[in-house]
């Protein structure tokens, strides 16, 4: 049997998929024409019907080539460009988009009232004591601040003390003895405002049915709340069936253990997205319809979808699989009902404020002892005597981070696992703290040299200027709960502060005999501000000086470094104040790296002032 080659070899083309742009498209197809088509069409000339139809086909490909590489490239997190999309890889990672980060503050709540004769001495009068309550509003350095908690000035330890901090502030001058006794406690407060809103909700059943709040960048959701008294909790996917509560402690041991942990179970739940486009914060509920009653853990697709029980013909019929969203296992869906939202939203550096601007109530929530009887006009002095103060600085606002910021967070949280079980767990998890307890800066992790179990954890913030600060106590305790939930049972935690070294840079220069002198030593001030910004830096990382001596021969018109000395800022220089920290920078210099102790972070803290450069 004769075999036809030249069928044979037709069917074994080569074909090449290496062609990516229009240029590359074009001459594979021309050449392809004039191999299989030779007697078909010889013209393949720009004004020719062959070109028309080569450039056609080429430009098809082009595109098509285009739009393939670019859904390649969204596919993964850091090639993706669209804002859709970047969201998206960030909410499957498990993480928050944030909005700014609101300040941590301790404040002081003092009141004075009158005293009572009790038993054998004169104490302050228990029907005068009041409570502040949760949301009162403090204003101070242009920003407002939320307490967390009651204030309760009537409780006392288990002997019946007074927990208040009590001074006598008149006595009479008869017998010396006290007529008004200040009363002072201190309470956790956030900066930002809170608003409500209320959406009415229809009576049709909508399986994960979204809100959309009016305010963005919110900070934290106080409360979901429906009419019907229903408490919605926050979950991370509606999968999560049971939420943690602190609980009150009514035991002997409650000056010991003020709350108890227990588990509670969320049938009503929510989750909580970010709209790329408003962004504004959308609650997205659950599937299930509270209507109904359903006592299966997994529903039965058999009673949804196949009606064939004892039929012999059946007509057509449809699967539905939408039936399985009625499900409560995915929590429930709010229906005929109005929904209340209450939250705080604000925040930035700029809330950072100083000691003692906190000084001013702007609203007073104020609760009374039940069965007072006190006169009115006692009422009206103890109100009036209320007072605040912050004897420390708030710390920890920040502003919103930038998606760039988050995005390189996807790696390590894909990791994480919501565990923690190395070092970059641990540092992924802190920086991950949400952002209504306050915001870490930096964080730095190193062996406990005393302890092979347990780890030294150095955190600073910043202060309102933008300025490194010591993290207040308050951020340590809101990050050691916060960590404790996920640590291994073996592992322990030292919250410490970073040490903060300040330093300044002196140059001198042999600048072009053409160029102007000032001029060329501003220019390397200007790049030496840009590499040794604090956002470069972090725990435990030395100085390249390398990369200084780079940037000053590197600048335009600089012929050659004569000298170069990193020096040690401490203390208040010409106003200036900086870090109490000592350190020889000179010794501490090995093999061209600025090393400082363990736990420590490097900071430029007046670039204006301390870069020094001189030209010859």
């Amino acid at each position: 049997m004769t075999i036809n080659i030249k069928k044979k070899i037709k069917k074994e083309k080569t074909r090449s998929y290496l062609s990516r742009d229009f240029s590359g498209f074009r001459s594979d197809l021309l050449r392809y024409a004039r191999t299989y088509f030779p007697d078909q069409i010889n013209d393949f000339s720009e004004a020719s019907v062959g070109g028309l139809l080569l450039d056609m086909a080429a430009m098809i490909g082009d595109s098509m080539s285009f739009y393939m590489d670019h859904q390649f490239n969204e596919l993964r997190w850091d090639t993706a460009i669209e804002m859709k999309n970047i969201h998206r890889h960030i909410e499957n990672a498990g993480l928050k988009i944030p909005g700014p980060s609101p300040a941590v503050a301790e404040v002081t709540i003092r009141i004075e009232v009158p005293s009572v004769f009790e038993g054998d001495a004169y104490v302050p009068n228990t029907m005068a004591l009041p409570q502040i309550l949760e949301g009162t509003v403090f204003t101070g350095g242009g920003a407002s601040f939320i307490t967390t908690e009651d204030v309760d000035f009537s409780e006392t330890n288990l002997g019946g003390v007074l927990l208040a901090n009590v001074t006598t502030s008149a006595t009479d001058p008869n017998d010396n003895h006290p007529t008004y006794f200040v009363l002072e406690k201190n309470v956790i407060c956030l900066s930002g405002k809170s608003t409500e809103e209320y959406f009415t909700i229809s009576d049709d059943h909508v399986p994960f049915r979204k809100i959309s709040l009016s305010k963005p960048d919110l900070t934290d959701i106080i409360s979901v709340e429906d009419t019907n008294h229903n408490i919605y909790y926050e979950v991370e996917s509606l999968a999560q069936d049971t939420v943690y509560q602190g609980i009150k402690n009514i035991n002997d041991d409650a000056d010991i253990v003020e709350y108890t942990l227990e588990v509670k179970p969320a049938t009503y739940r929510y989750t909580r997205h970010v709209d790329p486009n408003t962004k504004r914060t959308v609650l997205r509920f659950g599937s299930g319809d509270s209507a109904s009653f359903d006592d299966d853990v997994i529903p039965d697709p058999s009673e949804l979808s196949l009606p064939l029980y004892g039929k012999t013909v059946i007509p057509r019929f449809s699967l539905d699989p939408n039936k399985l969203l009625d499900t409560h296992t995915l929590g429930l869906s709010p229906r005929g009902t109005t929904i209340k939202v209450k939250y705080r939203f604000g925040g930035g550096l700029s809330h950072n404020v100083n000691s003692g601007e906190i000084k001013n109530v702007e609203q007073l929530l104020i609760k009374w002892p039940r069965n007072s009887s006190l006169p009115t006009e006692t009422i009206r002095f103890v109100r009036d005597s209320i007072a605040v103060t912050n004897r420390f600085p708030a710390a920890g606002g920040a502003k919103k981070p930038t998606l760039d910021q988050v995005k390189k967070q996807i790696p390590s949280a894909r990791q994480m696992q919501s565990r923690v079980v190395t070092k970059q767990d641990l540092l992924s998890r802190i920086y991950t703290l949400p952002s209504e307890f306050g915001r870490v800066f930096r964080a730095g992790l190193r062996p406990d040299p005393n302890n092979h179990l347990a780890s030294q954890l150095f955190i600073v913030s910043l202060d309102k200027m933008g300025r490194l600060a010591f993290a207040p106590d308050s951020l340590k305790k809101n990050l050691r709960t916060y960590v404790d939930d996920f640590r291994l049972i073996s592992d322990a935690v030292d919250v410490l502060d970073a040490r903060i070294l300040n330093y300044s840079v002196e140059f001198n220069i042999i600048v072009d005999p053409i160029a102007n002198k000032e001029v060329t030593v501003q220019k390397v001030i200007r790049r030496l501000k840009d590499i040794l910004k604090i956002e470069a830096f972090q725990i435990d990382q030395p100085i390249m000086m390398i990369d200084i001596i780079n940037v000053i021969i590197n600048t335009p018109d600089v012929l050659s470094l004569v000298d170069l000395s990193v020096n040690n800022m401490r203390g208040i220089i010409q106003d200036r104040e900086y870090s109490n920290v000592s350190l020889n920078l000179a010794a501490n210099t090995f093999k061209g790296l600025v090393v400082g102790p363990p736990g420590s972070i490097f900071e430029l803290r007046y670039p204006d002032h301390d870069i020094i450069g001189t030209a010859s």
